[in-house]
């Protein structure tokens, strides 16, 4: 008898309320995790419980509610949503939601594969762009759980898709409509940030990543796992598949915290520098994420919206993410399927055609 199949989409996570609790508790896990706060581990637990702990929890609850419906926190909601659209695309598959922080969790999410019969998991960490602490991190957690269990179950990952054309092509056709409305005089691509030194570790040739100007200028082997090269891949082709002009748009990243450097240019200077410039119109794509959430619908829909036009712009658009969009949720059960081996595939689509029948 074959291995049962069955899809585990993986997020980062998200606290179960927007409420100073439920946030304290979020992130204390999140940023208790050696691969988001890589630093030495008593350094790391007294910046948690001196300085985070006490203050953050209040400010990112207020953040929260502002973004939160009677669903839920949007991350989560748009996470059920695919996985719901993903279940009817994939219809022979039992397909799970997992967070890497928070509910629900990987354990709970193998769990039930498990109870659906499954022994071979396709993973699908939802960020389209490698760091270790958020696609490395979530795939180690997968490893360390299924390994827990007495019958451990074999696992496929699929691997990052910062250049997958399905994935460019996704955030295009949302795009293409907010591009139509606002003439922008600038688009602006904003991913997520990282310290430089995640950089400078992941770089195994010790010589190339940060070292010029140009270094993120195109994939080699030396930089083939750089978090800043592989956005400003994705951003190279979401520009070129939307027809923009060199000059039209360029790259930012965005939620840099403490005092460490991270990766430049960042947003929220740039919005300044732009507004000043003169662009009136500014349309923001964040192709790091797949669903909006905090980082998207408040960091960018709202306060950079007030610090651009602050600084002299008059309107800024956010570009709404995947989240469920169909052309997404084709994206994924395609790359989801060209990660399993060719008979499983075969067999797969055998499955599909006898339930068509």
């Amino acid at each position: 008898m074959s291995a049962r199949l069955g899809v585990l989409l993986v997020n980062l996570g998200t606290p179960d309320a927007p409420r100073p609790p439920e946030v304290r508790r979020y992130l204390r896990e999140f940023l208790s995790d050696p691969r988001v706060l890589d630093i030495n581990p008593v350094t790391r637990w007294l910046l948690l419980n001196l300085v985070i702990l006490p203050l953050r929890p209040q400010r990112s609850a207020r953040a929260y509610t502002k973004v939160w419906s009677e669903q839920g926190s949007p991350l989560l909601v748009h996470g059920r949503s695919l996985r719901a659209a993903l279940a009817e695309r994939l219809p022979t598959l039992p397909v799970v939601l997992a967070m890497r922080y928070g509910t629900p969790s990987i354990a709970a999410a193998l769990d039930q594969l498990r109870a659906d019969g499954c022994d071979h998991v396709v993973v699908l960490p939802l960020f389209p762009q490698y760091a270790s602490s958020s696609t490395g991190s979530a795939v180690e957690a997968v490893y360390r759980e299924a390994g827990r269990r007495w019958n451990t179950p074999m696992i496929t990952v699929v691997p990052p898709f910062f250049d997958d054309l399905r994935f460019v092509e996704a955030f295009a056709q949302v795009g293409q409509p907010v591009l139509d409305e606002l003439r922008p005089d600038h688009v602006l691509m904003s991913f997520h940030g990282l310290p430089e030194r995640h950089m400078h570790k992941s770089d195994e040739s010790g010589g190339h990543c940060l070292r010029s100007d140009d270094c993120c200028r195109k994939i080699t082997d030396a930089n083939r796992n750089c978090y800043r090269a592989q956005c400003f891949a994705t951003a190279r082709a979401l520009a070129g598949r939307l027809g923009l002009s060199e000059g039209d748009w360029s790259v930012a990243f965005q939620s840099r915290l403490g005092r460490d450097p991270w990766i430049k240019p960042y947003t929220d200077e740039r919005l300044v520098e732009l507004a000043r410039g003169g662009t009136k119109r500014l349309a923001v794509f964040c192709p790091a994420f797949v669903a909006d959430c905090l980082e998207t619908l408040e960091e960018i829909g709202m306060r950079a919206d007030e610090d651009f036009r602050a600084a002299g712009g008059e309107r800024l658009m956010l570009v709404p993410s995947l989240n469920a969009h169909p052309t997404w949720v084709d994206a994924v059960a395609g790359m989801i399927e060209e990660a399993l081996p060719h008979g499983v595939r075969r067999r797969l689509a055998a499955e599909r055609e006898a339930a068509r029948e």
